[in-house]
């Protein structure tokens, strides 16, 4: 397998950033935390890392595009909404990078994280030899008992990028839906748009964002390690059900934590939505609360829903 040169994670996280700054889907905060987070991941010899990120932007900056003038109609702020800042780029990677750093620490010798691994005398944290990367003599997702980090990072990662991509189909593909959607905690119709609330065509898009980032997760592992070719039956038909699962699960995770920890608020007068970017209605709007209690925001949902999915996948899967 030819090493990718040393330059091209950085010109690949530059244009990732240039991109979203381009197509206004990225303010600069969150331009300049998506080149940090891209070179994080993409400067992993394992390329899944990389290669799942820029799927992920890419299908979600798409998704966001689909019927945007029905959805402006419907929520206040969307427009600004599409508009990512820093935070929000960070709640949507936090975990898929912290998998990608660990394993670089633990099975790239000569890497940052695993010089700093070792300078601060972590070893004894992670049970088990630590076997240098050889993709011809060991699949990173079937590996030996000495490397079996590598499994649950990998599932960490696709369990992250499930539950993100599945929860961002679900959003802006579910308001879409020609029937209403009902609330997941009542099982009432609600207005599109609410936090909590599950349509069929939401549903659907959950479970095909997760299966897209197995399909993902799979090809990009088949192409680079030889040893993942041969025992292919061993590492597709896995990652594909557990990445459909995954984004269904994390989808009913965030919809379940939008129904009851973050508040959402309908404007009468307008008959939309109110999001976490819409200006302040003015005094004495009719306000109305559809549901939840305000002690979550939307990134807050997303970082626990995916941090919860994550893990949920690195143990189980």
């Amino acid at each position: 397998m030819v090493s990718i040169p040393l330059n091209t994670p950085l010109v690949l996280a530059a244009g990732l950033a240039l991109h979203g700054l381009r197509k206004r889907s990225l303010s600069p905060s969150g331009a300049a935390a998506a080149f940090f987070v891209g070179y994080t991941m993409l400067s992993v010899p394992l390329r899944t890392f990389g290669v799942a990120l820029i799927v992920f932007y890419l299908t979600g900056s798409r998704a966001t595009k689909v019927g945007k003038a029905l959805k402006t109609e419907l929520e206040e702020g969307h427009q600004d909404a599409g508009y990512r800042n820093a935070a929000q780029v960070l709640c949507n990677s936090l975990s898929a990078a912290v998998a990608a750093l660990l394993w670089s620490a633990l099975y790239e010798a000569d890497s940052w994280p695993s010089r700093l691994y070792k300078a601060g005398n972590l070893q004894e944290l992670v049970s088990g030899e630590k076997l240098p990367h050889d993709f011809s003599q060991w699949c990173p997702l079937t590996p030996s008992p000495s490397a079996h980090w590598s499994r649950a990072l990998l599932f960490v990662t696709l369990g992250h990028f499930a539950c993100c991509l599945g929860d961002t189909l679900a959003s802006e593909l579910g308001i879409l839906s020609k029937s209403p959607p009902i609330l997941i905690t009542t099982l009432k119709v609600v207005p599109p748009g609410t936090n909590g609330g599950l349509s069929k065509t939401g549903t659907m898009a959950s479970l095909l964002g997760g299966l897209i980032m197995g399909v993902t997760i799979a090809v990009s592992l088949v192409v680079q390690s030889p040893a993942c070719r041969s025992a292919w039956t061993s590492v597709v038909p896995p990652l594909l059900l557990w990445g459909t699962l995954a984004g269904g699960l994390g989808s009913l995770l965030d919809s379940l934590l939008g129904a009851t920890l973050q508040q959402t608020r309908f404007l009468n007068s307008t008959k939309r939505i109110l999001t976490d970017e819409a200006p302040a209605p003015a005094p004495g709007a009719d306000v109305k609360v559809v549901s939840g209690y305000n002690l979550l925001t939307n990134n807050q949902v997303n970082l626990i829903s995916s941090i919860a999915t994550a893990v949920i996948l690195g143990v189980f899967a």
